[in-house]
């Protein structure tokens, strides 16, 4: 299948240098406020990013959760207002809301929004931040739990009543106005529980970014899974983007992004991921080990943003050649949905619809649908 890019929405707020925002482990989040250098995740901000990414040919942006996160069903409703074909990957999380009303509120979404909603199930790898919610459960139970929620969700959109009891969850007579088309799930985890629930339940398996040769693994991992449900997923991947017209440029530009983080930043953000109940994180931790001496752990793959951002901590960095070059061969292990970003959002959305997938176009990568960007003549 063809490439589909995607960009992010940073709803606690961007920056130029703070690669901590979005982070997304432990009990400390970072948050722009209003009256700071930084930009505030305001909607006016947030709504600029999203119109620019639609313009330049993103097909949607992924919305992530955090209790230091704007919530993601709420701002992209709003967004939906102004944008027309863009759409909308919201991240939640599976135990804090029933199974009913999300999809009641997902069937609402897809008529108000004209079908432009995705859903990125997140089960939650992070205790202390399941804890604020109210969810006592641990990994293992939550995993269960979410495999509950998922085959109840899909059991809804057939429009027929549903009746339900498991381990965690229970509905009676539960039922949905159904909306066309029901939305992708799209679900990512490296733990064995993760993979299974994946290979029944998701549309979309999601990986952050390590290595060729690891994600390869991984995603042979799943498929074999899914096989023995007779089903058979599609995969994305989430990488942050440095690139530039050179590579020299791209590289000073981590270079300076690296030069600006503080050394016990660091150590207390190392301490917080390296004691995260997720495999993922675990992996990504791995990749640099603390050390900021061997970033570069494959060809234009940098984890200097992994020192400080708990979650995706990886970015493609180089040339608009190069990083094409690398996604070209993220695709061809099986990837086609793309989840990119950058620091700021704003102006790399622009360096990467400008730069990058120009030359994904030219060597017929991207999907028949994505749009030229648009040109204003003078």
């Amino acid at each position: 299948m063809p490439i589909t890019p995607h960009w992010f929405l940073p709803t606690n707020g961007d920056s130029r240098s703070d690669l901590s925002l979005g982070n997304a482990v432990g009990a400390q989040g970072s948050r722009v406020e209003a009256d700071g250098r930084e930009r505030a995740p305001d909607i006016g901000y947030i709504g600029q990013i999203a119109r620019s990414a639609e313009q330049l040919g993103f097909a949607g942006a992924l919305t992530p959760t955090s209790s230091w996160c704007e919530d993601a069903w709420v701002m992209t409703a709003a967004l939906t207002q102004v944008t027309e074909r863009f759409k909308f990957l919201v991240a939640f999380r599976p135990g804090l809301i029933s199974p009913t009303l999300a999809a009641h509120m997902a069937a609402t979404y897809q008529r108000v929004s004209g079908g432009r909603l995705l859903l990125n199930v997140v089960t939650g790898g992070d205790d202390v931040e399941q804890r604020r919610f109210g969810d006592r459960l641990d990994k293992a139970a939550r995993y269960a739990r979410c495999g509950e929620f998922l085959h109840v969700f899909h059991e809804l959109w057939k429009g027929e009543a549903v009746t339900f009891t498991g381990e965690h969850l229970s509905v009676e007579g539960a039922r949905i106005i159904p909306a066309e088309p029901r939305p992708e799930i799209f679900f990512g985890g490296s733990s064995v529980p993760a993979l299974e629930v994946a290979a029944r339940y998701a549309d979309v398996y999601l990986t952050w970014g390590e290595p060729p040769e690891a994600v390869a693994a991984k995603l042979d991992a799943v498929r074999e899974r899914a096989e023995r449900h007779s089903r058979e997923l599609r995969f994305g991947i989430r990488l942050h983007v440095i690139t530039r017209d050179t590579s020299e440029e791209a590289w000073a530009e981590a270079q300076r992004l690296l030069d600006g983080l503080d050394p016990a930043a660091i150590e207390r953000s190392q301490a917080i991921q390296r004691a995260s109940g997720s495999e993922g994180q675990r992996r990504m931790v791995e990749l640099h080990g603390g050390r900021t001496d061997a970033l570069e752990v494959y060809p234009n793959l940098w984890a200097g943003i992994g020192l400080v951002r708990g979650g995706a901590g990886t970015a493609l960095v180089g040339s608009h050649e190069e990083v094409a070059d690398r996604i070209a061969e993220y695709h061809d292990l099986g990837i086609d949905e793309f989840i990119l970003s950058g620091y700021p959002h704003l102006e790399e959305s622009y360096r990467v619809g400008e730069g990058v997938l120009p030359v994904l176009r030219r060597r017929g990568l991207l999907a028949s649908h994505q749009p030229e960007p648009e040109t204003v003549e003078v």
